[in-house]
C-alpha cells in the first residue's frame, strides 16, 4: 500500500515537470500516433487516481493469492526441502506437490512479489531495492566493466518469492535445439532437444493467436503464459522490417528455427509480469502439503561427512538459526550464484578453496567454475526525429494518457517488457544462413540507456562516463540494440570470500578473456549500425550517436581497435549467469551434478537450475530454468516411485 501511494505521490510530481509539452512538428505526435491527448487535467488526475485506487486493490488481493508464510519447527521433517523459490525452485516446489501423500518445504531468502514489481516497463526500478535484489557486484577488473563505478560489474539477482523472473525482462525464449543436442553429445542423454521440448510445452500457455494452432511446437494449457505485450511502438515493427531489408526471416524463434527477426514473445498476462511464483504457486495455495518459509537465509546443507548423505537444510530467520530435516532429498534451486555459494558452504567444492576457507571438506568438486553469461555492448544509442520511443519523462506524465491507460485497462506503453520490443538472431560469420546457430542476439528497445537517467544507477555508471558521454543528451527520443554475445568461449569462476553465509561471494566473470569473444562482439556491433541504415529504420531519421567513447579517443574511430575498447567501457551483462554446478556424465572431472542433477559424490542431493547448463544455450535462461525445473520435478519423482503426472 505505501509503495502505491509514494508511486502516486511521484506521478503527481512529475506532472509539473513535464506539464509544458510541446507537440513536435512531424508524423507521429506521440507513442498512440497522430492525435493530441486533449484531456482537461483536472480529468486526467482523476482518471489517473480512479486507475491508482484501482490498482491499490488489485495489489490488496493479490497479496493474499499467494502462499502463506510458514515457520517450521526445530529439526521438523518434510520429504522434500526446496531451497530457492526462483524460475526452477517454485516449479519443482509445485510439482513435487501434486503427490498428495509427500510434504514440500520451499525456502526463499525474499519477501513476497507485489504487484508494483510486475508493471513490465519499470522493470530497471526494482534493481534499486536491497530488499528484492541480492547486489552482487563483480570483482573489479581492468579488462572489461570500465565505465562502471569501481570497474565493477553490476549483477542483479532476484530476493523474492518468484526469484529473478520478478526481475527480469520477461523475455521468453527456449534456446537453440542444437544447444539441448550439444549437451546430450557432452554425455547428458536425456538432456537431447527431443526429450526437453516435452517440458517446454508442458510449461508454456501460447497466448500469441498465429501460434497456438502449432501443436507440434506449442501448448495452450501450461501454467506460463507468454504471448506478445499488448502494446509496441511504431519502432517496434519497423526493427522486425529492418531484419527482412537484411535478408533474415520472421520467424517463430521459440519454433524449429532461431535465427530471424521477431516481435518479443514474453511472460506477461493481461498486461502484467508472469512470474513463476504466479504461474506455479499462486494457483496452489491451499495445498496442505506445500510449505513456504520467506525471509529465510539458508546458511548450509547439513549433510553426514561419513555416509556424505543430505539429510538437511540450516537456515537463519528472524536472527534465529533453524534446521529442518529432509526425508527424501534436498534440492538446491539458489541460482547460478546461489547455489555454489551454498555448496560450498556446505563442504562441496575445490579442496584448496574449502580449505582456504577453513571449511570441512566433504566432497572435492569444481563448484563455481564454468561460469558463463551473455554479455553486451551497451552504448549504442540512435536519435529519431520523430516521438515514437518511450523516455520516463514522458511516459510518466499524468497529462498523459500512458499511465492512466495501463492503472484502468492494462493497456499502452507500461505493459512493454522493459522497453524491449524485438528480437534478432543473426550468425555474424554466417549471415542469413539458417543452418547455423546465432553467435549474436539483437534485444531491440524502443529506448536506450539515455531515457531515463535512473539507468546510469541500476547499470552501474560512473559519473565521470555517464557526463562525458550521456549527460547532455538524457531525455532524447532514441531507441537502441544491445548486440549479445550468444556463444561465450570465456569462461568465469566464483569463489568464498570467507566461511559466512551472509558474505558475498567474489565473482570473476572473466568477460572477453578468449579474443574470439571480442572478435564476434565488434562483428555484432556492427551489424547493429547496418540495421539502422535500412529503409525501415530511417523512416523514423535514425542517427548513431557518435561521440567518441571516453577513454577510446586514441583510436581510430570506428576502427575494430575502437568498438573493443567501447565494449570493454560500457560492457553490459543481461542477467543470464549459468554454468557453475556443471551438468555432466560420472566420468566428467569438470561437472558437478550428473545427468538426474545429482551431486556427485553426496546421497540425497540435487541442483536444478541455471547453474547445471554444461553450455549456455542461445537467447535468455528464464525458460530454461523453468524447463530445468520441469524436467528435474519428473526426474525425482521416477526415482522415488511416485506418479508422474503428464501435462
Amino acid at each position: 500500500m505505501i509503495r502505491i501511494i509514494l508511486f502516486v505521490t511521484f506521478v503527481y510530481h512529475v506532472t509539473v515537470k513535464c506539464s509544458a509539452y510541446t507537440v513536435p512538428k512531424t508524423l507521429y505526435r506521440n507513442l498512440y500516433g497522430f492525435e493530441i491527448n486533449r484531456t482537461p487535467a483536472n480529468e486526467a488526475l482523476l482518471n489517473l487516481t480512479i486507475g491508482a485506487l484501482k490498482f491499490m486493490r488489485e495489489n490488496e488481493k493479490f497479496a493474499h493469492s499467494g502462499l502463506q508464510d510458514t515457520t517450521p519447527e526445530p529439526n521438523e521433517e518434510y520429504d522434500f526441502i526446496v531451497i530457492g523459490a526462483g524460475s526452477a525452485g517454485a516449479t519443482i516446489a509445485s510439482r513435487l506437490s501434486e503427490i498428495p501423500e509427500v510434504t514440500v518445504l520451499l525456502i526463499e531468502a525474499g519477501r513476497n512479489e507485489n504487484l508494483m514489481m510486475d508493471i513490465p516497463l519499470i522493470v530497471n526500478y526494482l534493481q534499486l531495492s536491497e530488499e528484492i535484489n541480492w547486489m552482487y557486484q563483480t570483482v573489479p577488473s581492468d579488462k572489461y566493466c570500465l565505465g562502471m563505478v569501481g570497474h565493477k560489474c553490476n549483477f542483479p539477482r532476484g530476493k523474492v518469492v518468484g526469484g529473478s523472473s520478478v526481475l527480469n525482462y520477461m523475455i521468453a525464449t527456449r534456446g537453440d535445439p542444437k544447444d539441448y543436442d550439444e549437451w546430450a553429445a557432452m554425455g547428458n542423454k536425456e538432456w537431447s532437444y527431443k526429450q526437453v521440448l516435452k517440458y517446454f510445452k508442458k510449461l508454456e500457455s501460447m497466448d500469441v493467436e498465429e501460434l497456438k494452432s502449432d501443436s507440434e511446437m506449442h501448448n495452450t494449457k501450461g501454467p506460463v503464459h507468454i504471448g506478445y505485450a499488448p502494446y509496441h511502438t511504431p519502432l517496434a515493427q519497423s526493427f522486425v522490417e529492418a531484419g527482412a531489408q537484411m535478408g533474415y526471416p520472421i520467424v517463430d524463434y521459440n519454433g524449429e528455427q532461431m535465427i530471424g527477426f521477431s516481435i518479443v514473445q514474453s511472460t506477461i498476462k493481461n498486461g502484467t509480469r508472469m512470474s513463476s511464483n504466479r504461474a506455479y504457486l499462486h494457483p496452489f495455495r491451499r495445498r496442505k502439503n506445500l510449505f513456504l518459509s520467506k525471509l529465510s537465509h539458508v546458511d548450509k546443507i547439513l549433510i553426514d561427512p561419513r555416509s556424505k548423505r543430505a539429510y538437511g537444510v540450516e537456515f537463519t530467520k528472524a536472527n534465529v538459526s533453524i534446521q529442518v530435516k529432509a526425508r527424501k532429498e534436498v534440492i538446491l534451486s539458489a541460482g547460478a550464484i546461489g547455489s555454489p555459494q551454498i555448496l560450498m558452504l556446505s563442504g562441496i567444492g575445490p579442496r584448496k578453496h574449502l580449505t582456504d576457507m577453513n571449511i570441512q571438506v566433504i566432497q572435492d568438486a569444481p563448484v563455481g567454475e564454468n561460469l558463463m553469461d551473455h554479455i553486451s555492448y551497451g552504448g549504442l544509442v540512435f536519435f529519431v526525429d520523430q516521438p515514437v520511443s518511450m523516455t520516463m519523462d514522458e511516459v510518466s506524465n499524468p497529462m498523459k494518457p500512458y499511465l492512466r491507460d495501463f492503472l484502468n485497462e492494462k493497456e499502452g506503453p507500461f505493459t512493454s517488457p522493459g522497453g524491449c520490443e524485438g528480437l534478432g538472431f543473426i550468425n555474424v560469420d554466417h549471415p542469413k544462413e539458417t543452418n547455423y546457430s546465432a553467435d549474436i542476439e539483437f534485444m531491440f528497445l524502443a529506448g536506450s540507456v539515455v531515457s531515463d537517467s535512473i539507468l546510469q544507477f541500476t547499470f552501474g555508471i560512473s559519473d565521470d562516463y555517464w557526463n562525458a558521454m550521456f549527460s547532455n543528451i538524457t531525455g532524447r527520443h532514441s531507441w537502441t540494440i544491445f548486440p549479445m554475445l550468444m556463444k561465450p568461449l570465456s569462461r568465469g569462476r566464483i569463489l568464498l570470500q570467507n566461511k559466512n553465509p551472509e558474505t558475498k561471494p567474489k565473482i570473476y566473470p572473466n568477460y572477453f578473456e578468449n579474443p574470439d569473444d571480442m572478435r564476434v562482439m565488434i562483428k555484432g556491433i556492427r551489424a547493429a549500425i547496418e540495421l539502422s541504415k535500412t529503409e525501415a529504420m530511417q523512416r523514423f531519421g535514425s542517427e548513431l550517436y557518435d561521440t567518441p567513447v571516453p577513454g577510446c579517443e586514441n583510436y581510430v574511430h570506428d576502427s575494430d581497435d575502437y568498438w573493443e575498447c567501447a565494449a570493454r567501457t560500457f560492457s553490459f551483462t543481461i542477467y543470464h549467469y549459468s554454468g557453475t554446478c556443471k551438468m555432466g556424465p560420472l566420468d566428467d572431472p569438470t561437472s558437478v551434478v550428473d545427468p538426474k542433477l545429482k551431486v556427485k559424490g553426496v546421497k540425497g542431493l540435487r541442483v536444478a537450475d541455471a547453474s547445471i547448463m554444461p553450455v549456455i544455450n542461445v537467447g535468455h535462461t528464464n525458460i530454461p530454468s523453468i524447463m530445468i525445473g520441469e524436467k528435474a520435478a519428473d526426474m525425482i519423482k521416477e526415482d522415488w516411485g511416485l506418479s508422474v503426472k503428464e501435462g
